[in-house]
């Protein structure tokens, strides 16, 4: 029996991953402050520990992303997938900051395939004009597991304690593995698809020139194209790990409880939510409008870098609505920017190496994290005596690094000699 509009279906099953991926890295940061008590941990403790995540993460997603391309979507996306659930499994076994250390960094590691493994379930499954919002759909996963986290995790570790809320999220995980397993295939092969709809994604794979040429990952990294798709997470990413692993503590600082601002933690999730879907939507209905691949891509990417100034404003505020506020505009934003953000390398790259150039975008996403987690820890030690104002000049240049990526994207994201040559995708 067919299923209509499989695609669809197979991208609620990269959803559902995304969404489970984010309940398990963020429960550490929703218990940050609580472990920080019984811990004694400082500032720059607590950076380590989501430092050890992001080194693993970067090296990860290249690796990873290589792989997937050899070995296939659905046996990669197994792989990652069962490694993290098992490693958010045992990290309940944790009883002090070496221990914490360790299964962060295997976590991150785990973790990493997702992304490089869901944009390739994208380039393999939908059109041109569909693949922002396919992408926008599967990464919105983060958010609605941002969202959804506080009140799962923090309702776990006070009704069952501290080991049941990294449990339950691998729990999760196997449960998915196992519907995975069993109903993915690619479109030439999937014994549940409409022949009308294979043959819509097989004549749109078929239109693309690059299609039948397959690139050396080292000659990847000769084109801008490639440099233009790892600025565009490299330069977007680390603000909004920054909101999503630093939020509780950055509202603390501003003397805000986590108990009264568990919907200031949750909006900024939603609107990025809401901005992915807007981003996809968006570049989706400017390309059937007649735009251009590189023109519907880049007018999403402008509205994104610009809008994403509106998070400096909160340095002059302690008051919780206006900052929220601020920052739901900021990160609806960023949504809008890492749905093209992610969508690129499908956009640009032969198939065959979709996993690959979309793991160099996580790794120098990861790198710049790592990066920015070092400074933020040491800076907002040094400056606890300010007070509230311990993180403004981070929250400052959180503000203007993705407004500078967006002009570098809009620069080298541009036909050239590779785009003749058909190694590269006509934007």
């Amino acid at each position: 029996m067919t299923i209509r509009n499989l695609r669809w279906w197979i991208c609620g099953l990269l959803f559902a991953s995304t969404v489970i991926n984010y309940l398990d890295r963020q429960t550490l940061s929703l218990l940050a402050p609580s472990l920080k008590h019984l811990y004694n941990w400082t500032n720059s403790d607590y950076a380590a520990l989501v430092i050890s995540f992001r080194i693993a993460y970067a090296v990860g997603q290249t690796l990873f992303g290589r792989m997937l391309d050899r070995v296939g979507t659905k046996r990669g996306l197994m792989g990652t997938v069962a490694c993290y659930s098992l490693v958010s499994i045992f990290t309940s076994l944790a009883n002090g900051f070496g221990s914490f250390l360790s299964f962060r960094f295997l976590l991150g590691a785990a973790e990493s395939g997702n992304w490089p493994g869901a944009t390739k379930a994208v380039s393999e499954w939908f059109p041109k004009h569909e693949r922002g919002l396919a992408t926008a759909f599967f990464d919105s996963g983060s958010s609605i597991g941002g969202a959804i986290a506080p009140f799962i995790v923090l309702y776990v570790y006070a009704h069952l304690g501290l080991h049941a809320t990294f449990v339950i999220p691998g729990l999760l995980g196997l449960v998915w593995l196992a519907v995975w397993r069993h109903f993915y295939h690619l479109p030439e092969d999937h014994p549940r698809i409409a022949n009308s709809e294979r043959e819509m994604i097989l004549a749109d794979r078929g239109s693309d020139s690059q299609h039948h040429i397959r690139t050396k990952w080292r000659e990847l990294l000769t084109f801008p194209q490639t440099w233009g798709t790892i600025i565009a997470r490299s330069f977007t990413d680390p603000v909004w790990f920054f909101i999503a692993d630093w939020f509780p503590i950055y509202l603390a600082s501003k003397g805000i409880s986590l108990a009264s601002s568990l919907i200031s933690i949750w909006i900024p999730f939603v609107a990025v939510d809401l901005g992915n879907f807007v981003g996809g939507f968006a570049s989706g209905h400017l390309i059937a409008r007649g735009w251009t691949l590189g023109w519907a891509r880049k007018a999403v990417v402008i509205f994104g870098g610009v809008g994403v100034l509106m998070i400096i404003p909160t340095v002059f505020t302690t008051r919780i609505l206006p900052l929220t506020c601020l920052f739901a505009i900021a990160t609806f934003c960023y949504g809008c920017f890492t749905t093209i953000a992610n969508v690129l390398p499908s956009d640009l790259f032969h198939r065959d190496s979709v996993a690959s150039v979309s793991g160099l975008s996580g790794t120098g996403a990861s790198l710049g994290t790592v990066v920015a987690f070092l400074l933020i820890g040491k800076l907002s030690d040094s400056r606890l005596a300010t007070g509230t104002h311990a993180f403004d000049p981070i929250i400052v240049i959180a503000g203007l690094i993705p407004f500078i990526g967006m002009i570098l994207v809009l620069l080298l994201v541009r036909n050239t000699s590779a785009t003749e040559r058909g190694l590269v995708a006509r934007v």
